[in-house]
Formats: C-alpha cells, structure tokens, sequence
C-alpha cells in the first residue's frame, strides 16, 4: 500500500491564499457597511474584491526577509560614507542645497503616504488589496526613516538641516508638497490610491527619484544614491500595485471610468506643479548634471507615460488633459522656478546663486528654444548686480494658487511673457488660481479647496509671528518675526550661497583633508 506523502513545501500561489484570503472573515454582528463606511460613498463599484490580485503574491514573512536583507546593505554603506567624511567628497557645497529640499520637502511625504495607505488598507472591504496597502504603509515608513539616517550626516556640518519637521509645517514653499498629500489622505480610499498609487506613483515618481538619484551619485552623494536605489526597488513595486489597482477598479463596472478619468485629470496635474521644484533642482542644484528636466520628462512622462494610456486605451481611459500644457510648459519651468526660488532667497532655508557661464551654456544647449531667449538676459542681470553689490532679494508676498499653493509664477501657454492668471468668486469671495487646470480642480470641489491653509494669507492675519510678537510695536519688522517663527537661522540657512558659512566650511574642510598641515 502506498502511503500519502505530505507535501513538504506549498507553492507560491497557495502560500499567498492562505497569508491573505485566509486570514479574511466575514463580519456577524455588525454590517459590512458599519464596518467599512468609506467603500461606497465615492460612487465606485465592486462587485467582487476576490477578483483582486497581487502582482507579486508577496506574503508577509517573505516581505520582511526581503526587506531585512536590503536594510543590512544600505546601513553599512551609510555608516562607511559616514566615517569616511563623504561629504567632502560631493562635487561642491550647492549640492547641500538640493538634499536641504529633498530632507524638508519630501521625506516628510513618505510618512504621509505611510498614514495614507494604512488607512486605505483598513477602508478597503477585500482581503488580498489590505495585505497589499499594508505592506506599501511599512515601505513608505521605512523610507521616510532611512532617509532621514541618510540625511541627518549633513546635519553635523552644514546649516539648514536642523529643525526639517518644524519647517514641513510653517515654511511656505513647503505648504506646496504638504497641500498635496493633505488633499489625497482627506479623500476617499478610491481617490487615493488614484492620486497616490498611481498618477504619482507610477505616472509621476520616476521623475523624481531616477534622474535626482542618478544625480547623486554623479555629484559624489553615496549615502543619498543608496537610499535612493533602495526605495526605487519598493517603488518599482508600489507601481505595479497602482496599475493593478486602476486595471481592478475598471473591470468591476463601466460606471468607474468617468469617475477614474476625473481623478488622473485633476492628480496628474497636482502631481505636475509638484514637481515643478524638482525641474528646478534638476536643471540648477546639481553640479553635475545627469540630464535636464526637459529630457527626463520626454524620457518618463512623454514616451513611458504615453506608452502607458495607450495601453490603458483599451479601458477607455484617455491621456490626463493637462498633456499638452504640461508638452508646452518643460521648456520653461525650472528658469521660472529657480528665478523665483532666487528672489525669494531671504525667506527660503536654503541658498540660491546665479548660475556661472558655463552652466548657462549648458542650459542654453538643453533649452536651445528659449533659454537664451527668455532667461539668459534676467539671469545675466542678475548676476551683474550682484557683482557690484545689488544682490537683490524680494520681501513682498507673492499671491498664491488656491489650489496647488504655489505663487503665480507661471506663464500663459504659448506665451512665455505674460503671467497666467485665473480667478473664480465662490460665495461672495474671490479665489485665485494659477491655471485652468488648477482652476477646474476648484470648480469640482470648491467646499474642500476654500480651505486651504495658504500661507502668504496665514501672515497677513497674523498667524505666522512667534509667540508675544506684537505686530503694533514700533520698529516691528514682519519678515524677521516670520522667518523666526519658521526657526531660520537667518544669514546662516538661507541667502546667497557664494561667499556664505557652509561655502567657507566646505572649502576649508576639503583643503584640509587635502593637505598634510
């Protein structure tokens, strides 16, 4: 008689079913609707969440094994980059300036997006899409963490790093980033991950991390290279996981498609003024340069982005409206932010400079259309001022988008010497708005949007000053108790960067390591 061999060991598929499916129940005393209230109200059906299917079928024990091994390499080289004083070995202290950005600008938006799909994974009513969202939560946390152990290395010996939460929360360039993930975690479960999961995840994150990644280690930065790359593998996943996650909601009912299309429309645009900042870092914050932001988005948006609707064609989804703006805008972005960014260099915590010539003749071969054109004569101005002393630095306040927050320093499409400039009145009260996309988003959610925290409003009314500021007080200087209340350490963080204390750090510590005296 033959005897029944146990299998020693289950296969992938039944290893994923039974660490997902199998650990789903079905509720008793409660209703499905009690215990899942945010699955309906967006207008989005699901008919059967079992339909649902991780790409991967990575379960949890595996995940953490994996993970685990990756976190092993990545904090031996932190620490050897570390002992080894790496940081004198990036190409030049302005470098410092971007990962200032980078630290106080982005990090913080993992954490966000870790509390983002921690909550979607508790809304969503299917098993297998929890598992997934639970496991992208533990990812984005882990890199707000790594990138934060990464970065705190600068902090011994360069300005500006010191007090990046504070900041994420009062700095005013940086209620840009933070309105954006505001708005997607105030969403419904459907909507984010739309906004998240995939018009910035998959649509849109290439263009941050592959190019200023690269950037980084071009420009000497291992430590910021290897969390970098080691993110990118969970973001290769995490992009998947969107697209899967699009391709699930329009199989489940015709009725989804208008309601999805909305969504990329109006994310894919907030996703693109996002981003505006790293156009800017791309193309006059790294020494040396991997790519401008003009080819990195032909490369990630133009030909993988376009190769990507056309697949998605077939669900009837369509190229995201804002296409052709966004085609007519890269040859001008990042010399409008970065002239912007320049002006504003007083109340930044970060420095600005003027590109030298060579530089300007590199973003003159990479924007042969307008750079020259538009930009060059301002920037050469500029810098002629500054030689004689004029450094200029503005301290109005600028009128912010009510939607995407950034000021109005965008121009008209098609016509780079005329600002654009929309405006809407709601309720008696008048609102402004950067562009008709920006504007559209306002018209479909105008109840959401009159709320936004601006912060050019939150200093006029006073709610920007350290605490006992008396406004009144002879003498009061606004800008001054503004940047207090920001915890800027004014002359020090922020300013022109040629002549300041981290240049004369910078360029004294790599002599020394050079010299036997």
């Amino acid at each position: 008689m033959d005897m029944q061999v146990p299998k020693k060991k289950l296969g992938l598929k039944e290893r994923y079913t039974l660490m997902t499916r199998d650990l789903a129940w079905d509720t008793t005393y409660q209703t499905k609707e009690k215990v899942y209230p945010y699955a309906d109200y967006e207008g989005i059906k699901i008919h059967d969440w079992d339909k649902w299917e991780d790409p991967f079928r990575l379960t949890m024990d595996a995940y953490w094994k994996y993970q685990a091994e990756k976190e092993r390499k990545l904090y031996a080289i932190i620490d050897a980059y570390s002992q080894s004083n790496g940081h004198l070995g990036v190409t030049d202290a302005r470098y410092l300036n971007a990962i200032k950005i980078f630290l106080t600008a982005v990090t913080p938006l993992e954490y966000m997006a870790h509390r983002g799909f921690a909550h979607v994974g508790r809304a969503f009513p299917g098993a297998g899409a929890r598992v997934a969202c639970q496991m992208q939560a533990i990812d984005e946390m882990r890199h707000a963490q790594t990138q934060i152990h990464s970065l705190s290395n600068y902090n011994k010996y360069y300005n500006g790093f010191h007090d990046a939460p504070h900041m994420f929360d009062r700095v005013w360039y940086l209620s840009v980033p933070k309105s954006f993930f505001d708005d997607a975690i105030t969403a419904g479960p459907f909507e984010f991950i739309v906004s998240v999961g995939f018009s910035f995840e998959y649509v849109l994150t290439n263009l941050l991390f592959v190019p200023f990644v690269s950037g980084a280690a071009y420009n000497g930065d291992m430590g910021t290279m290897t969390f970098g790359f080691s993110a990118q593998s969970d973001e290769a996943r995490h992009m998947t996981l969107g697209l899967e996650c699009i391709k699930f909601i329009l199989e489940q009912d015709p009725a989804n498609l208008p309601i999805v299309q909305r969504w990329i429309d109006k994310w894919c645009w907030r996703g693109v003024r996002l981003l505006s900042i790293v156009a800017m870092m791309m193309d006059y914050m790294l020494p040396k340069r991997v790519m401008s932001w003009k080819e990195a988005w032909e490369i990630y948006f133009e030909e993988n982005g376009g190769a990507l609707f056309k697949d998605l064609a077939r669900y009837g989804i369509k190229m995201p409206a804002c296409a052709e703006q966004i085609r007519q805008e890269k040859d001008h972005l990042s010399h409008q932010v970065w002239a912007t960014f320049y002006n504003y260099g007083g109340a930044t915590d970060f420095h600005t400079w003027m590109p030298t010539e060579d530089e300007m003749q590199w973003l003159s071969q990479k924007y042969p259309d307008t750079f020259d054109k538009y930009y060059r004569p301002r920037f050469e101005f500029w810098r002629e001022q500054q030689e004689k002393g004029n450094r200029f630095y503005n301290k109005t306040l600028p009128m912010l988008c009510q939607t995407c927050q950034i000021p109005m320093l965008f121009t008209e499409p098609g016509d780079p010497t005329k600002i654009c400039y929309r405006e809407r009145s709601y309720k008696g009260n008048k609102y402004h708005f950067c562009s008709d996309h920006c504007q559209h988003i306002f018209d479909n959610e105008p109840e959401k949007y009159v709320q936004a925290w601006l912060p050019v409003h939150q200093i006029y009314q006073g709610n920007c000053f350290p605490e006992g500021a008396d406004p009144t007080a002879p003498g009061f200087d606004p800008l001054a108790a503004v940047l207090e209340y920001y915890r800027l350490n004014v002359g020090h963080d922020n300013g022109e960067f040629e002549g300041s204390e981290d240049h004369r750090n910078f360029e004294a510590w790599r002599g020394m390591a050079k010299r036997n005296d």
